[in-house]
């Protein structure tokens, strides 16, 4: 089994093995196209090398053939005394005769001692010696060349050809010999050869060099140290000692004793395809920086992904974890309620009965303030828990912060300086704004406490355009325009292990005389109430930045409502009460009969509505809980409008939030009320529905 560490190694490395292998998967096959190409070069060229070679050799053995057979019927004329070899116009005969011949310039005639009878030209004749054949073993069919000579200054170099005259009479018996322009055996070469480096030379037998064009060195060896046929089988590629390779291609004309040879060197021939080559290695090359960078860029968006893909799930888990701890605390907030609703109903009357000024009512004041400190930290709770039975309005959050800013201005503690930017005027979002104050000023109290030595605080205001959802710290900020709060201190900044409990309700790292931890949680419910989200950007020892992200909402603003009047009681409407709890039912009925309404209570919400649907003229209002076995206040409400479609109906709830008010609406309830009430509160409602 693999460890994590070595599944990982794997991981980083497997994008670069796939490159790798592709990048030299390519190069292979680019490497074996440019082989390819240049054996099809170097064939190409040896067979037109060959070729060259072979026409420039028939070249030369014609013309040497026209020659002999010249030098022949010469040999016949001398041997029938038809030739002349004195007077004034045996000169000439020569000269005409010279003229004849193919490649033949001047002719000479030589005796057996080698003295010189007759020439067309008046140039001396070769040294005999330089012939090959040797002169003196010379068979009557065969032709001898001599090494070549420069007759004179300013003369071109001349080879000269000879054969044997033999003849029984003295005067009759000698040698031919004839005189050729050296570049004349190089026949058609300078108009016909394919390139200027070419070279052609044309040897005789024993390696003597007769002529040669465009050669670049003293000796034109065509012998080496390695060779392999190329191209055509008279056409060979020989390696040299100095490291060179050549293209040798040769023909011999063994009837005169002659090699024809052409030759290239293979540097020349392979320019071309060096370039390619080079186009090739550079064009891989950069396939490579290509592949390179794009795998750094592959594995950047894989880290990026990932990265992104941790802080998603490090997100989701502390959602759920805030949704669970929201779910319990809103389950005891509602039991709580529930508690409270029976202190603060029956201390209010039992405060109503006692005389003033006695001991019995100043010690019912305190466990009616302590019970109202209670609702508050439940009410903070069902922020948290976003459980509270609330309703929504349009407001400008501008003024709200520029309000908590004003409360704060006069409580800034000594080295605290406030810093503000509002580049939002106007902009409008929906819901509490009772609880946006809240969550703001829980904001900026817990950044001031950040700072004990001074610092500076900033608050920043601000519209933006979200283009795509991004994961946040503790939210999914979805798009849309969004109204943006950030808060700055220059505290200590927050702890990795802090990060992950921020928000959670109770959670401090301050002493227990600090508060009670709820002051994020609250911040936390009341962005997630209204639809937003939170992003918190620390590093240990430079601070903390909260940017709350709250939707812009395009409705018109919602008119405050009127300051309440003082009310008078009822005048004996008849109310339907129903709640599970039989304290609270009795508690209801005793604080209506108060106020001077008939209550009928109900424990049982579906033997309220048998009540109801018996007679349904009978009541004038309902006040019902929403959390009840069999069924819940709404579902009673949606049962009842069917016979009672324009019944008041006053839904009381500790906990259901946004959704409940929705589902409230939806259903037909008049007017939604939060546990635990207080009598005023209700006497007012009350009055508003049954005016």
């Amino acid at each position: 089994m693999l460890s994590d560490s070595q599944r990982r190694t794997i991981v980083a490395w497997r994008p670069w093995l796939i490159a790798g292998t592709l990048w030299l998967v390519i190069a292979t096959i680019a490497s074996g196209v440019l082989w390819h190409l240049r054996s099809d070069l170097v064939e190409s060229q040896a067979r037109e090398l060959g070729l060259l070679s072979l026409a420039l050799a028939d070249e030369v053995d014609r013309g040497l053939q026209g020659a002999q057979e010249g030098l022949q019927a010469m040999r016949d004329e001398w041997g029938d005394g038809h030739l002349l070899l004195s007077g004034p116009q045996a000169e000439r005969a020569l000269r005409n005769r010279a003229e004849l011949m193919p490649l033949v310039q001047m002719v000479w005639l030589v005796d057996r001692d080698g003295h010189l009878l007759r020439g067309s030209e008046s140039i001396p004749v070769p040294g005999l010696r330089t012939f090959l054949p040797a002169l003196p073993g010379l068979v009557e069919h065969e032709i001898a060349i001599s090494s070549p000579w420069t007759p004179g200054i300013d003369r071109e170099m001349l080879v000269a050809l000879a054969i044997r005259n033999q003849d029984s009479s003295a005067a009759a018996s000698g040698w031919i010999v004839a005189g050729v322009p050296a570049t004349a055996l190089l026949g058609a070469f300078s108009a016909a050869a394919p390139a200027p480096d070419v070279q052609m030379a044309v040897l005789r037998s024993d390696g003597v060099l007769l002529a040669g064009a465009n050669l670049s060195a003293p000796t034109f060896d065509t012998s080496g140290g390695t060779s392999r046929p190329v191209g055509r089988p008279d056409t060979q590629l020989r390696s040299y000692s100095d490291g060179r390779e050549r293209l040798v291609s040769l023909h011999k004309l063994p009837r005169y004793g002659i090699d024809v040879v052409l030759t290239r060197d293979l540097e020349a021939v392979l320019v071309s395809w060096r370039g390619a080559a080079q186009l090739t290695s550079l064009v891989t090359l950069l396939l490579l920086l290509i592949m390179a960078l794009a795998v750094r860029f592959v594995q950047h968006a894989e880290r990026r992904r990932t990265e992104a893909q941790q802080a998603l799930e490090a997100q989701r888990a502390r959602a759920s974890r805030l949704e669970s701890l929201g779910t319990l605390a809103g389950g005891v907030a509602h039991d709580f309620n529930n508690v409270l609703a029976a202190i603060i109903g029956f201390g209010e009357m039992a405060q109503d009965a006692a005389p003033e000024g006695s001991g019995q009512a100043r010690q019912l004041d305190k466990m009616l303030q302590a019970a109202l400190r209670g609702k508050a930290l439940v009410e903070r709770i069902l922020a948290f828990s976003r459980g509270g039975a609330r309703q929504s309005t349009v407001f400008e959050f501008e003024p709200v912060v520029e309000e908590v800013l004003g409360l704060l201005a006069s409580a800034l503690r000594p080295g605290v300086v406030l810093e503000r930017r509002f580049e939002a005027s106007g902009a409008r979002v929906r819901g509490d704004p009772t609880h946006a104050f809240e969550a703001v000023m829980n904001l900026c109290a817990n950044a001031m406490q950040a700072m004990p030595d001074g610092g500076m605080l900033s608050i920043c205001l601000e519209r933006v355009h979200v283009i795509e959802p991004r994961v946040l710290s503790h939210s999914t900020l979805r798009t849309g325009d969004q109204v943006v709060l950030t808060v700055s201190d220059q505290g200590a900044g927050i702890a990795p292990e802090v990060m992950e409990h921020l928000f959670e309700p109770f959670f401090t790292t301050r002493g227990a005389q600090s508060g009670t931890g709820l002051g994020l949680a609250v911040v936390h419910g009341v962005v997630t109430e209204f639809g937003g989200a939170i992003d918190v950007r620390s590093t240990p020892g430079h601070g903390a930045r909260f940017t709350l992200y709250i939707p812009e909402c395009a409705g018109a603003l919602d008119e405050p409502a009127p300051t309440p009047a003082r009310v008078s009681g009822g005048a004996g409407q008849r109310l339907l009460v129903v709640d599970d709890e039989p304290a609270l039912v009795a508690l209801a009925e005793e604080m209506l009969a108060g106020l001077g309404y008939e209550a009928i209570g109900h424990s049982n919400p579906a033997a309220a509505l048998q009540a109801l649907r018996e007679d349904p003229r009978r009541f004038d209002a309902v006040i019902t809980d929403e959390l009840m076995p069999v069924l819940s206040g709404t579902q009673l409400t949606e049962a009842l409008r069917q016979v009672a479609p324009r019944l008041p109906v006053l839904l009381i709830s500790g906990y259901g939030g946004a959704l409940l008010a929705q589902r409230a609406a939806a259903v037909g309830v008049t007017r939604m009320l939060a546990k635990p009430l207080q009598r005023e509160e209700l006497a007012r409602v009350l009055a508003d529905v049954l005016r």
